[in-house]
């Protein structure tokens, strides 16, 4: 898996403070940006999207409870670029319309570039400038991210926010298709045939988005992904964990939490296995 993703453009920002305003997660005043690379955060990113996901499949959370743990994960990986993950070309920026794929979100083909920013800039002008003159510290994170397309650096701005309502989606679908991908094996041989097609269907019907690569001539032929969302990140990284029969992401048999197990024979996370 690592060397699969050896070679990618992925680095993100996260600002140290975030806030929600009318049920956007937002930068908070006077937060402070700061630059990293999410595949150092692999399998923390990982795990603790899918436990946010698994509290949010619950009917009984209650929401500050839940919007807190959301804003935490943003405080230590960022916002997920949901503006950039969701049309089929990052490149939006420069047309009069976004076109976008099948989503949960917005039940539109097509929408007009301006519309489709304020989804993401609620309480200010959606302008397709970077608005960063006054602010030393994100400029020169800007600078350092001068290859990235103009979409994705407007998501850094700290006017840009997430809705709680998307953000709570991406993260219970996250965590549907890893327990049901658990329940499916664990289970396997107790499932009539019309039940285990329920569960490939289930699987088949969970809405990932793709990245883009392209070739580089460096020493040899290399792959190189293009990742202009966490989102993008996450899922990738989820999806090579899940599959990867050497990875040691697992679901605790006792309290269903995820978590990376430090054996292979792991059934519970260590926090159930100390209360033994």
């Amino acid at each position: 898996m690592k060397d699969l993703l050896k070679k990618s453009s992925a680095y993100w920002v996260k600002y140290d403070k975030y806030e929600w305003k009318h049920d956007y997660l937002m930068p908070a005043k006077n937060a402070i940006p700061s630059l990293y690379n999410p595949f150092k955060s692999m399998e923390n990113i990982v795990v603790d999207a899918l436990n946010i996901g698994r509290l949010c499949m619950k009917r009984d959370i209650n929401n500050q409870i839940l919007k807190a743990k959301i804003q935490k994960f943003a405080c230590k990986y960022g916002l997920l670029g949901l503006m950039t993950a969701l049309p089929t070309t990052v490149n939006f920026i420069d047309y009069d319309t976004v076109y976008i794929p099948k989503n949960r979100f917005i039940n539109r083909e097509t929408i007009k570039t301006d519309d489709y920013l304020k989804f993401f800039f609620p309480f200010s002008t959606p302008d397709r400038v970077l608005k960063i003159e006054n602010d030393k510290t994100l400029m020169a994170i800007i600078m350092t991210l001068s290859d990235n397309l103009l979409a994705v650096n407007m998501s850094f701005m700290r006017d840009y926010g997430e809705r709680s309502d998307w953000l709570k989606t991406q993260f219970s679908d996250l965590a549907f298709m890893f327990a049901t991908s658990n329940l499916y094996y664990e289970d396997f041989k107790y499932l009539s045939p019309d039940e285990k097609e329920l569960y490939r269907q289930s699987m088949i019907t969970c809405d990932l988005l793709t990245p883009t690569y392209h070739i580089e001539l460096l020493d040899k032929p290399t792959l190189v992904w293009d990742f202009h969302s966490l989102l993008l990140v996450m899922q990738m990284m989820f999806c090579f964990m899940l599959t990867d029969e050497n990875s040691g992401l697992k679901l605790c048999r006792k309290c269903t939490k995820a978590f990376m197990s430090e054996n292979k024979g792991d059934l519970y996370c260590r926090g159930c296995r100390n209360e033994k």
